[in-house]
């Protein structure tokens, strides 16, 4: 049978549809987008609550003439249906497949690539300036959920907007959510707009007779500044028109007409304009409409019972945090826990329902959490901030300037750290220890498995000092939860395998490889030990100086970018020894990594056993030949 679906090859497409067929359409949609990601994984529920909104778009714009800016993009999978990818869809977040978010390289219809919240605005604001300075004809739009629009950078440009172009259409996305549902005073106050019901009735049939009879100009800015004052009858104050933006809304997201004709009065308009879009979560498929937050990313699962694919598996890193957290919690009520809209991602929703009063759900505001984290801290507590490695990004001199200039004890747990396969590089956290092993101060760690990380959270909450610990995605090797917790000996190396030929640095997450290579090493005569460093600062020089002395072959592994990471820290001090023998690193080039499957990148970046293994050999081949040739001469 053929579908809507089937006819649809490009935007153009698109704007020969009826009202009635596009809503056919978004159900079609949704159904691929549903079978899709019940194979591939992947940001469901954002996706299943933008589908009309998108259809509307593409009917009354032109892209990729006109600019459409998503915040984030995890929420543009119609989209890429919809602009040339539906051949591709089965590919999705799959090794050289396409990627979960826009990108610029991959379509031409991708005006921004983006994987964090926050930016559509600023982005959007500078290609309208570039389009006045040209005088383009193209429309800009930017689509930012309500979640971003907590964000500093969104207030930012908000606050330069009216100053900067008359030219800019600001989408509001208003799903209640962002990952976890929405906090702070933004969020209440779109809840207030979205609830007036004298408002909306009111607003309803002014609207209805302003499209109808209003056509003249000087009619039209009466009417725009009467709907102003009505509504600070009704809502005290419009807060997007104070930032100068023309206010419509709130506009029923899934009902096609209302959106088509508010995006065509938005078209039309010689102002900056904000139409406030009100859609659901999850809408069309009954589990993610009930659990938006569970279903915002998710894994394979079988489509009619919502029952998860995924082989069951070790605890996760992220849940040992949280139980080892409430644990500590328990016994010290200094502690206090702080999360930028991820409390179920870090493991933090037990902590928040046990000790309601000290858990921080900022909002996509991990600069502020931060600063929040360092007034807590001057004043005696002791807080934690949980975010994943590649929001730490954005924390970097915050980090610096408010918490280690000043040895503030606030504690960091970088969640996601390493390479995350399917989401691609927006999402891997392989830069946290370039960016931060050279602040005087911090304290860095990687734990080997789950029980060190426990061990690393107790010691952390005992040093009075700024501490950084850092680890990967889903599960480790399995190590039960010690029953006592212990302080770590400070920067002190763990030996797990004693070795006179080669040294194997491996950090955390690494170890397992660690031992198979040294596994191999063996097999082929070679003595390999395997060191667990457990600190990147302080390294334990000592031990390192060692083994300089000691043996021929120094090796570093880690799930981090080689340029300025664990590895370049070990080098320096076997540089400053004067080591005569063989440095090895292996880590992530200087590059950024792809999304695909994490053996495969694995496999294709050289961090294998046979890989690393072949280069140790080789090393140890040239070494020998070395001493040879010293020999005869």
């Amino acid at each position: 049978m053929t579908t809507i679906l089937d006819r649809i090859n490009s935007p153009a497409d698109v704007k020969t549809l009826t009202l009635d067929e596009m809503a056919q359409l978004a159900e079609e949609l949704r159904a691929l987008i549903i079978k899709t990601v019940s194979t591939t994984g992947g940001h469901l529920a954002a996706n299943l609550g933008t589908v009309e909104l998108t259809l509307a778009l593409l009917h009354v714009f032109d892209p990729p003439g006109d600019k459409l800016i998503w915040d984030v993009s995890h929420q543009t999978y119609a989209y890429k249906i919809l602009t040339g990818r539906k051949p591709v869809f089965h590919t999705l977040r799959q090794t050289d497949g396409i990627s979960g978010f826009l990108l610029r390289s991959e379509s031409p219809y991708d005006a921004f690539g983006a994987g964090h919240a926050g930016t559509a605005l600023s982005a959007a604001l500078g290609m309208a300036v570039a389009r006045d300075l040209r005088q383009g004809p193209e429309h800009i739009v930017a689509i930012v959920g309500d979640g971003a629009l907590g964000c500093g950078s969104s207030f930012e440009a908000l606050n330069n907007l009216a100053f900067t172009t008359q030219r800019l259409i600001v989408i509001l996305n208003d799903n209640e959510m962002s990952i976890a549902a929405n906090v702070g005073s933004v969020a209440h106050y779109l809840g207030k707009l979205l609830a007036h019901p004298r408002y909306n009735r009111w607003k309803t049939s002014v609207e209805r007779f302003a499209k109808d009879r209003l056509r003249l100009t000087w009619l039209r800015h009466i009417y725009f500044r009467l709907e102003e004052a009505v509504k600070s009858l009704f809502l005290h104050n419009v807060l997007f028109e104070e930032f100068g933006l023309r206010y419509i809304g709130p506009i029923d997201g899934h009902n096609m007409r209302t959106l088509v004709s508010a995006l065509e009065t938005a078209r039309r308009s010689d102002e900056p304009i904000l139409l406030h879009v009100s859609t659901q979560k999850g809408k069309g498929y009954p589990f993610a409409e009930e659990e938006p937050e569970a279903w915002h990313g998710t894994g394979a699962f079988e489509c009619e019972t919502g029952r998860s694919l995924a082989a069951a598996k070790t605890m996760k890193y992220s849940e040992v945090f949280g139980q080892t957290l409430e644990r500590l919690a328990g016994e010290n009520t200094r502690l206090v826990a702080i999360t930028a809209a991820m409390a179920a991602g870090t493991g933090l929703s037990g902590f928040s329902k046990a000790f309601p009063a000290r858990f921080f759900d900022v909002g996509i505001a991990e600069e502020h959490a931060v600063i929040f984290a360092a007034g807590l801290a001057a004043e005696g507590l002791a807080p934690v901030v949980a975010v994943y490695s590649t929001f730490a990004q954005r924390i970097v001199d915050y980090v610096i300037h408010d918490v280690c200039l000043q040895r503030l004890p606030v504690i960091f747990c970088l969640d996601r750290a390493g390479v995350v396969g399917d989401d691609g590089p927006t999402h891997h956290g392989i830069f946290d220890i370039t960016l931060f092993r050279s602040v005087p101060n911090l304290i860095l760690m990687h734990p080997k498995d789950e029980a060190e990380l426990a061990h690393m959270l107790y010691s952390a909450t005992r040093w009075n000092r700024p501490v950084m610990i850092r680890y990967p995605r889903g599960g480790g090797p399995g190590a039960p939860l010690p029953e006592t917790l212990t302080e770590l000996p400070f920067g002190k190396a763990e030996i797990l395998r004693e070795g006179r030929d080669i040294q194997l640095w491996a950090l955390g997450d690494m170890i397992p490889l660690a031992c198979h290579v040294a596994d191999r090493l063996q097999q082929n005569g070679v003595n390999a030990g395997i060191v667990n460093p457990r600190f990147i600062t302080p390294l334990d020089q000592e031990c390192l100086k060692e083994h300089a002395a000691s043996t021929r072959i120094i090796v570093t592994m880690e799930n981090a970018a080689l340029s300025g990471g664990f590895g370049s820290a070990v080098g320096e001090v076997l540089a400053e020894a004067h080591f005569p023998g063989v440095f090895l690193r292996f880590g992530w080039p200087d590059q950024f990594i792809p999304h695909g499957a994490f053996n495969v990148l694995c496999e294709r970046f050289g961090l294998t056993e046979s890989a690393i293994t072949a280069a140790i050999l080789k090393a140890n081949r040239l070494l020998a030949a070395r001493g040879k040739k010293s020999a005869s001469v």
